[in-house]
């Protein structure tokens, strides 16, 4: 019997490539379909690229597609960074110049000759088939400047600006301008992160199965109280991406306990059944400049630390898949 789940990818910058070895040890299991996908920053350029590949070959193509997107990723050399940061190991990356530049110089200064280094990785992606009726359904979050408010991309809407929007660090990139058909006026635009990393509800829908696998990629706990300045800009960043999180999966344990205490009418909201798949061992020792650089050995290396997480999910949990939830969400929030 096919399990179904829905995905729900975060966004982190080239920690992104423990997502994609999450993705690519799910596409072992021939009895694991993935329904729907909702993705931010980075998880929207997996979820662009699992569904492209999945349209276009099924797992094979899934696999060879998400193999592509992080080879390009790889190749960037920066993201917005100066191409001399070429650290040879993930411990030596706990701070550089670029998280003080960043917070000193605009990219606007850049005037004519600012390029946005992302530009041609998502370009390259095939938006017919990402935009196809077909496979799983594909959100993408984003964040309106001006309003504050979180948009969510989705079918013919989302093209290679959608996508360069979820993934817009404003201290880094030029905001993105996308006509805004409810407003009838061009809207700048931000990554999703501030507003929805991911967002969940568009997964609530009733078509949709009630599983919902969380792949976290910013660690929600550090036992230790930051000290350092880069220390503090860390912990304040991973706060800040995953507040809307914690928000959404907060809301989802209040109505689950309002079903289960006979407070609401069973089916009258949606009993989402939560799953996550994260290691946060791994990710309290990298830092926000390892998120900015995408250096091709450290890629790998997240890559087999999400295959490693996602066996040990589907060792364990499996079988709980469409019967009960494995997310200790009353823990989370007491």
């Amino acid at each position: 019997m096919v399990k179904k789940i829905n995905l729900a990818l975060q966004g982190g910058g080239a920690h992104g490539a423990f997502t994609w070895g999450v993705l690519d040890r799910f596409l072992d299991e021939d009895d694991l379909e993935v329904t729907a996908i909702t993705g931010t920053s980075a998880g929207a350029l997996n979820g662009a690229a699992f569904k492209a590949g999945m349209v276009n070959g099924g797992r094979d193509g899934a696999r060879a597609t998400l193999d592509k997107l992080w080879a390009r990723m790889g190749a960037v050399g920066d993201m917005r960074m100066n191409h001399w940061m070429t650290g040879p190991m993930v411990n030596a990356l706990q701070f550089s110049p670029i998280e003080t530049v960043s917070q000193m110089v605009s990219p606007y200064l850049y005037g004519p000759f600012y390029k946005n280094p992302l530009k041609p990785v998502v370009e390259a992606f095939d938006y017919r088939r990402v935009c196809a009726d077909e496979g799983p359904e594909l959100y993408i979050c984003a964040t309106a400047v001006r309003t504050g408010k979180v948009r969510v991309f989705s079918g013919d809407e989302i093209t290679t600006d959608a996508v360069l929007a979820s993934a817009c660090l404003p201290n880094l990139f030029q905001a993105i301008e996308i006509d805004d058909p409810e407003t009838g006026r061009m809207e700048a635009y931000w990554d999703g992160g501030y507003t929805g990393n991911p967002a969940l509800f568009p997964l609530f829908r009733k078509h949709l199965p009630d599983d919902l696998l969380v792949v976290n990629i910013n660690p929600l706990e550090r036992d230790e109280i930051p000290k350092a300045p880069h220390e503090i800009s860390n912990r304040v960043n991973e706060i800040s991406f995953n507040s809307s999180l914690l928000r959404e999966l907060r809301a989802i344990s209040f109505v689950q306990r309002l079903l289960s205490e006979g407070v609401m009418e069973q089916g009258r909201m949606k009993d989402i059944r939560v799953h996550m798949v994260s290691d946060d061992e791994l990710m309290t020792q990298l830092s926000v400049t390892t998120k900015m650089i995408p250096i091709p050995r450290v890629l790998n290396q997240l890559k087999a630390a999400g295959r490693k997480a996602a066996d040990g999910f589907l060792q364990a949990h499996k079988g709980d898949v469409g019967h009960r939830q494995t997310a200790d969400l009353q823990a989370m929030f007491g």
